[in-house]
């Protein structure tokens, strides 16, 4: 074993700063297990990348088990901390959903928010308990609506057209001697909005998720009257990567409102869910809160509202998913070519990009890398990391500063495990990335790297066509 050093933001020259191990993991830009070997490479989960990247190949999700679970901790013992009620935590599976990655929260005690059916097929083939998953979507398919109510997961219903969808489902089974009790908790727009992307707001008022506030009346009412709903809670999201807690103290209090107007109906609503969207440090001028002090803004304006109120207090659910696990994942790239525009900028591209994180052509995301072969070599350039398909667009970080780079050098970019490989794409025909976790020295496969023979295998032919 080589000695190594934590480190945590690279300065000019080859300084590194430890990261502080009491942190909040969404206010570090590394994984908390990384560190720089005697022979000046990264390591994470007391493994070198460049030895990963050699067994596995490029582009790599490297993600570090403690970093997650120690999220996954965080959340859930703040939850207990500052709120006198029962409480549960949800990941919000959106940002990264496999097998390994639903498993590893599961065992922390964490539930599951789904969007799809394939979110929810992934999540019970782990092993999630059922009743800790709630399913999600603005437009859910029959099918999905199926699975859900045979799962025995909680359906969020998003609209009118789901709500009767729902009813009609139940009708169907009564007549068929099989009277279903379906849970649900309503989603509703709380009009709330907050400084971040136009594209991850879901708390304004134009918005295509959740019942208008405006249709409430209506909507409880009409709840109220169907036997085979069950209304078991509330939920309301405002967006993603927030870094102010106004926001969602605001949000609690609206809800709390909503929970009192829902008793008027004779709706025995016993859970309320705040949603999530803490946001992470991408860059060194991020500054977001620490998941102790989000849960703790929440947990207090939600026991004040219902003291207010003279309320129960309900079983609080909150559903982080990018605070949980984008700082624990790192991608490792291989450098390739360089072209020098005099005067104007120098390209480096990678072996992978738009293909494997879209964010930065969907979103204009920032994002910080290192050079793993090379971390303590000065930083002497400044260069625009490139990735290699047919767009112009395709690039990972502008104006990166690095280290000399040469065609083999391992790159990794920072805070990649929300959003990444879930939105990742076969795009010009590359093969979605392989996928390892990290812990004690040990790194495990958690998702193959695509062949080309994957590529195909949906493609048909028709026999007119072959030759």
């Amino acid at each position: 074993m080589v000695s190594t050093h934590p480190i945590g933001v690279q300065h000019a020259g080859s300084q590194y700063l430890p990261p502080r191990r009491n942190t909040s993991p969404n206010q570090e830009l590394l994984p908390l297990t990384a560190r720089v070997n005697s022979h000046g490479c990264l390591e994470i989960g007391g493994c070198d990348i460049t030895t990963l990247v050699q067994q596995f190949g490029s582009p790599l999700y490297i993600l570090d088990e403690e970093t997650l679970r120690l999220a996954c901790q965080q959340y859930r013992d703040a939850c207990k901390q500052y709120y006198q009620g029962e409480s549960q935590v949800l990941y919000a599976s959106k940002a990264w959903n496999c097998l390994a990655v639903c498993a590893i929260v599961a065992s922390e005690g964490l539930g599951i928010d789904v969007v799809s059916g394939g979110e929810l097929y992934t999540a019970l083939s782990a092993g999630v308990n059922p009743e800790k998953i709630y399913l999600h979507g603005n437009n859910k398919s029959r099918s999905e609506l199926n699975l859900a109510i045979a799962s025995g997961v909680t359906i969020v219903v998003d609209n009118w057209y789901e709500l009767k969808t729902l009813v009609e489902i139940a009708q169907e089974s009564a007549e068929n001697s099989d009277p279903q009790s379906i849970p649900i908790m309503l989603r509703l727009t709380p009009g709330i909005e907050c400084h971040t992307h136009e594209y991850i707001r879901t708390g304004h008022l134009d918005s295509k998720f959740g019942f208008d506030p405006n249709d409430l009346d209506e909507v409880f009412t009409f709840v109220s009257q169907q036997s085979a709903l069950n209304c078991v809670g509330l939920h309301a999201h405002i967006g993603s990567q927030i870094f102010e807690r106004q926001p969602h103290q605001d949000l609690a209090q609206v809800m709390v409102q909503w929970l009192q107007d829902a008793a008027k109906y004779g709706l025995n609503v016993t859970q309320l869910n705040v949603g999530g969207g803490l946001g992470i440090r991408y860059v060194e001028s991020d500054d977001p809160p620490s998941i102790d002090e989000w849960v703790k803004a929440i947990c207090e304006v939600v026991q004040a509202a219902c003291i207010e109120a003279n309320l129960p207090l309900p079983k609080l659910l909150c559903e982080p998913g990018r605070s949980l696990i984008a700082t624990a994942c790192v991608t490792a790239y291989t450098i390739g070519s360089t072209k020098v525009v005099p005067e104007i900028r120098t390209y480096v591209a990678v072996d992978g990009g738009m293909s494997d994180n879209p964010r930065p052509i969907t979103y204009q995301s920032q994002y910080r890398a290192v050079v793993a072969n090379k971390m303590s070599a000065p930083l002497t350039e400044t260069v625009t990391i490139a990735g290699k398909h047919c767009e112009s667009g395709d690039i990972l970080i502008k104006n990166a500063q690095l280290p000399k780079t040469e065609p083999g050098d391992i790159l990794v970019v920072m805070g990649t495990g929300a959003y990444n490989y879930s939105m990742a794409s076969n795009y010009n025909r590359l093969s979605r990335p392989a996928a390892v976790v990290v812990a004690n020295g040990e790194a495990n496969l958690i998702l193959q790297r695509e062949t080309y023979q994957d590529l195909i295998r949906q493609d048909c032919l028709p026999e007119r066509l072959k030759k």
